[in-house]
């Protein structure tokens, strides 16, 4: 059986379908009746491709517009030099 699509939204141009491969919670601080008020959460995730999904998965067609923003920003930027990241030589 096939499980939830789970979806990481960075914003509304790049959506991704990932795998949850960890998660924890850590609760640091508490009230006077022992409630958390302060807690650490951790979440690991593996971004899933057509690899994963197929092409006729809807998730494969999320992670197919995400890549293919991601090749229009890459070829919006102009080749640059290696003194514009502040290198004058490499030895």
């Amino acid at each position: 059986m096939e499980s939830a699509l789970s979806l990481f939204i960075w914003n509304k141009n790049r959506i991704v379908p990932v795998r949850i491969t960890a998660f924890s919670i850590t609760e640091e601080a508490f009230d006077v009746n022992l409630n958390p008020i302060r807690a650490k959460v951790s979440l690991s995730m593996r971004v899933l491709s057509v690899n994963d999904l197929g092409f006729g998965h809807q998730g494969g067609h999320l992670y197919m517009n995400y890549h293919q923003n991601k090749e229009r920003l890459a070829g919006m930027f102009t080749s640059g030099q290696l003194r514009d990241f502040g290198i004058n030589s490499i030895t």
